[in-house]
């Protein structure tokens, strides 16, 4: 039975790799998973969030430098690789955009920049800066460079736009795991069963399918409120719905089997038939519908966070971020929307592609 199933998987593995746009799209859902586990060591605002706000430089073109005098804010304290891979950096500094600087004496002399056509004189005492080492003053002015541009409140569209994949990926495997149990047990439960058992379940579906599934989300999330949790399980529990009636069908037709009518005058249990003999026939069809509900569950979540009941900021979310930029399409910044959009598409269409590449891969009837 295992060297069976492994060669149905090589084959279909086979099947899977002579499918172009499929490969494209797993290279691509491979590149944001990377993305999403490395954010924070690769963005370069790593602070949690990236959330570093300078609002003086907000809006600005890809490509954009600015150069920065760097103040201590709070005594910075030593964090771990984990966490930072986790939760990112906690920001120690002020940020003070300026255009240029000069020293008289003990005190250092700062145009800090207000916007394009303003700039305001500062002084600071050089001994405060650099805690009695004046020798390390050009420690503290960096040049940053944002190859996205900023959006309307300064924050580097680049930092963000990485860290909120993480969000993407999550809210997709959170929610197709979460809908993926629950439609495979009822699903699983009214096919081997059937009679009255298959009836309640069926009830059950047939109103929920009823429900238009956005307000259905909208009813999980009243019900459990806003956050970044609750999001994940909300959408969840509104795509089992497919799940379920998938796998009803598929055990429906897999019981009449003659290997389960052979299973059943062993005196195998009925546990033991679903666990060892109907279950691992479904795992096809389970792959197929996951990387559908997949692409399902990202589009799901930014629409609630365009709507402001899904990710609050200051967390970024490709669709938070839409929405806090998109009164810029009708300017020419309209880069700031257009960023977290195009990006979604690209990784929806991934899984798209993934899930006809997979379909195609299983159908037997094409080989």
């Amino acid at each position: 039975m295992l060297a069976q199933s492994n060669d149905f998987l090589k084959n279909n593995w086979f099947r899977f790799k002579k499918n172009k746009p499929a490969i494209i799209g797993l290279v691509i859902i491979f590149l944001a998973v990377m993305i999403a586990l490395l954010g924070y060591i690769i963005a370069p605002d790593n602070t949690t969030n990236a959330d570093i706000q300078t609002v003086e430089i907000q809006a600005k073109n890809p490509g954009y430098k600015q150069l920065f005098l760097v103040l201590n804010n709070k005594t910075p304290t030593p964090e771990s690789f984990i966490h930072i891979l986790l939760f990112g950096k906690t920001s120690f500094y002020n940020f003070i955009p300026i255009t240029k600087w000069e020293t008289k004496k003990d005190e250092l002399w700062v145009d800090k920049y207000i916007d394009d056509d303003t700039c305001v004189k500062q002084r600071y005492s050089i001994n405060e800066i650099t805690n009695g080492h004046p020798k390390e003053l050009k420690k503290h002015f960096i040049e940053k460079k944002y190859l996205l541009g900023t959006d309307h409140l300064g924050r580097d569209i680049l930092s963000r736009l990485i860290i909120g994949t993480r969000v993407s990926i999550s809210v997709g495997f959170i929610a197709v795991l979460v809908s993926v149990m629950v439609g495979l047990i009822l699903g699983t439960t009214a096919g081997y069963f059937g009679k009255r058992t298959d009836t309640v379940i069926m009830w059950i579906i047939n109103v929920c399918w009823s429900i238009p599934t956005l307000l259905l989300v909208f009813a999980f999330t009243i019900a459990l409120g806003k956050g970044f949790w609750q999001i994940f399980f909300a959408i969840g529990l509104t795509l089992w719905i497919n799940v379920a009636r998938m796998v009803r069908g598929q055990v429906m037709s897999i019981k009449k089997s003659l290997f389960i009518d052979a299973a059943r005058v062993m005196g195998f249990s009925s546990s033991r038939i679903i666990i060892r003999h109907i279950l691992p026939n479904l795992i096809g069809p389970l792959i197929v519908i996951t990387t559908s509900n997949f692409s399902v569950a990202i589009v799901m979540e930014a629409g609630l966070s365009f709507l402001g009941i899904g990710i609050q900021s200051p967390m970024p979310s490709w669709g938070l971020m839409i929405k806090e930029n998109y009164t810029f399409i009708i300017t020419n910044k309209a880069f700031l929307a257009f960023v977290p959009g195009i990006s979604m598409m690209l990784l929806v269409l991934a899984f798209n592609l993934v899930g006809n590449g997979l379909r195609d891969a299983f159908d037997v009837k094409a080989t």
